[in-house]
């Protein structure tokens, strides 16, 4: 299962982390946030430790979000060592995110 995450420890735990981290900003009620995020769970799944996947309700959690300027949702927006490195476009399905990855977590076997 996909963990949250809030402003208060979102810089810890994305600079702490080994691998890259993807976060999905949505908000409840959002159709499209909740179709996405079982395709993030399917891709989680088959990733395994590789990226790690977290969700950020942006109507609780106001700092990162404006920090992004995120205007839409969902938003999917990828660290890589600490840092933000790009937003991943699409709602797409497991396999079209997977491709996005790809640079940053090399082919899965």
């Amino acid at each position: 299962m996909i963990q949250e995450i809030e402003d208060r420890k979102f810089d810890e735990i994305v600079e702490k982390a080994t691998v890259p981290v993807l976060v999905e900003f949505w908000q409840p009620g959002c159709g499209h946030c909740q179709a996405l995020l079982k395709e993030l769970e399917l891709l989680q799944a088959e990733v395994g430790d590789r990226l790690i996947i977290y969700t950020m309700n942006v109507q609780e959690n106001f700092l990162i979000p404006g920090e992004l300027e995120i205007q839409s949702l969902p938003t999917l927006a990828l660290y890589v060592d600490g840092k933000f490195e790009t937003f991943i476009g699409g709602i797409g399905k497991k396999q079209d995110l997977l491709k996005q990855f790809t640079q940053w977590i090399g082919p899965l076997p």
